[in-house]
């Protein structure tokens, strides 16, 4: 069936963690687009300090495992990536919460960028087109490893290829990867597309195994238990030394396992009477 009413085009929401990268990535490049007009040499010690360098990044300049999805060299691959972003990464963010997405795209670049570092470390020299003072930047990778998330959590979601050739999410995802794969092993930046193999990887990984609200929450929840149980191990201690007590003082004091008083008379405790105890 088709629909008489006009046609609209819905643009994703702009907010949140997706609007921090993409303004931040904005950034970087017109800090270096101008610094490039007036002095070549700053740009270039920016970009050194940027971008992923596996034998700087491993051995003193660690930030840039979290910094060169910032950084790009072309406007136009710059855009298309902040569009791939912004719309996987708004519906991403949206259906898990800003935490969880913000956790899932540094650790996924962190993880991958880490990875095809040392694998590349490991290789230099030996295979043809990684040389010494192979790098990459860019987007692309980040994309990649939402296109993957997506395509997990939505596996028969109809995604349309430039807006016209309708296919399934996890097919897409899985062309995506294929295609860089074989650019891995083939192409001419292979170094820049084993990043985005390994951070699309690193994704698939978090996806499986991380708890569904995050590794940050569960640390946090792992951390309030054990915080509990020392305050509960307290409570029964001094539970049990206030028992002796009024043993000693001809009188019967009962306490639960978990150290809270026990009412003689069989009363069950009454949560919202602050006269109890605990």
């Amino acid at each position: 069936m088709r629909s008489n009413g006009p046609v609209t085009l819905s643009l994703p929401p702009f907010r949140g963690t997706t609007r921090r990268i993409i303004l931040t990535a904005i950034v970087v490049f017109a800090v270096w687009t101008v610094l490039s007009w007036f002095s070549l040499d700053v740009s270039v010690i920016l970009m050194g300090l940027l971008v992923l360098e596996p034998t700087a990044a491993l051995h003193r300049l660690i930030w840039q495992f979290v910094t060169y999805p910032f950084f790009s060299l072309s406007l136009l691959s710059l855009l298309f990536a902040l569009l791939q972003i912004w719309i996987f990464g708004s519906a991403l963010e949206d259906e898990r919460g800003t935490p969880w997405f913000a956790e899932y795209f540094f650790a996924t670049n962190i993880a991958g960028g880490l990875v095809a570092s040392l694998l590349a470390k490991a290789t230099m020299g030996h295979v043809a087109g990684l040389p010494v003072d192979v790098s990459t930047w860019g987007l692309w990778p980040s994309a990649l490893a939402l296109l993957v998330a997506f395509a997990y959590l939505h596996p028969n979601e109809p995604l349309r290829v430039y807006f016209v050739v309708p296919v399934k999410a996890k097919y897409l995802a899985g062309g995506y990867l294929l295609l860089y794969v074989l650019y891995a092993l083939f192409g001419g930046d292979r170094f820049g597309a084993l990043t985005a193999v390994c951070v699309a990887l690193a994704g698939y990984v978090y996806l499986r195994f991380a708890p569904r609200k995050g590794l940050r929450f569960a640390m946090s929840e792992r951390w309030y238990g054990l915080r509990n149980d020392f305050y509960r191990s307290k409570r029964r201690r001094a539970a049990k030394k206030f028992a002796v007590y009024m043993k000693k003082q001809g009188k019967d004091a009962s306490f639960d396992e978990s150290g809270r008083y026990v009412d003689p008379s069989g009363t069950p405790r009454d949560p919202n009477d602050r006269r109890w105890m605990n």
